[in-house]
């Protein structure tokens, strides 16, 4: 039996994977250039040197091309984010950790403007992402919160902690600095940005609230020292 046939279908999907990954190239270069609202169909197909309805055999609107790069973006972040080591079992590791999770978040975010401003923000008017353009943030997010759950799990946070508020908050926390950074000194680099440097002690505070605290000086049950003479009164 020939395989004529199956290697000429294999290259015609690799030619349309390879169009694919020139349009996405190319719009993303454009939201970068005119903001995310500034992606125009026509545009993307004059720097590709095809005429404009040829990309409908690709996107069959502007929407689904804003799906593409949507879902895209998520996916490279949980790319980076895949490299993070597994989260401390011991309390004494957990600044470095928080610090690194924050770090690569923050620093692809910032270096990747073109994708977080639709990623973080609705930039577009009437555009929402489609269920399986989400998804991968959803991923993102679960994956989050099972990091979190295992920290407290473990005693690394405090016991008490409620798993969804802390990590509300850490977002509140790694979103600030990078719409900061990138509405205020966009064109500052990561390390030394205005914002970016702020990381580090706002990780901090938020452990300084969320960390479990270090083991109280072990006396008798029943017995508390007096701070003044050092002995225990019953």
């Amino acid at each position: 039996m020939s395989i004529e046939p199956a290697i000429r279908v294999d290259r015609r999907q690799r030619r349309r994977e390879e169009t694919i990954e020139e349009i996405l190239e190319v719009a993303v270069e454009l939201m970068a250039e005119q903001g995310a609202a500034g992606l125009s169909l026509g545009e993307v197909a004059r720097r590709m040197g095809i005429r404009t309805p040829s990309l409908y055999g690709y996107f069959d609107s502007k929407n689904a091309l804003y799906d593409a790069i949507f879902e895209r973006g998520w996916q490279l972040l949980a790319a980076e984010m895949d490299r993070l080591p597994d989260p401390p079992t011991h309390r004494a590791d957990l600044p470095a950790y928080a610090l690194a999770y924050g770090e690569a978040f923050v620093r692809w975010s910032v270096e990747n403007p073109a994708y977080t401003q639709l990623m973080a923000w609705r930039p577009v008017p009437g555009y929402e992402p489609s269920a399986a353009a989400y998804a991968p943030s959803v991923d993102v997010f679960n994956r989050s919160r099972a990091a979190f759950t295992a920290l407290r799990d473990a005693g690394v946070l405090r016991p008490d902690v409620d798993v969804d508020e802390a990590l509300r908050m850490w977002i509140v926390l790694i979103a600030g600095i990078i719409s900061q950074q990138l509405s205020n000194a966009p064109l500052e680099p990561y390390e030394g940005g205005t914002f970016t440097s702020a990381l580090p002690v706002l990780a901090d505070m938020f452990l300084t609230y969320y960390g479990s605290r270090p083991e109280a000086a072990n006396h008798p049950k029943g017995r508390k020292s007096n701070a003044r003479t050092g002995r225990s009164d019953r």
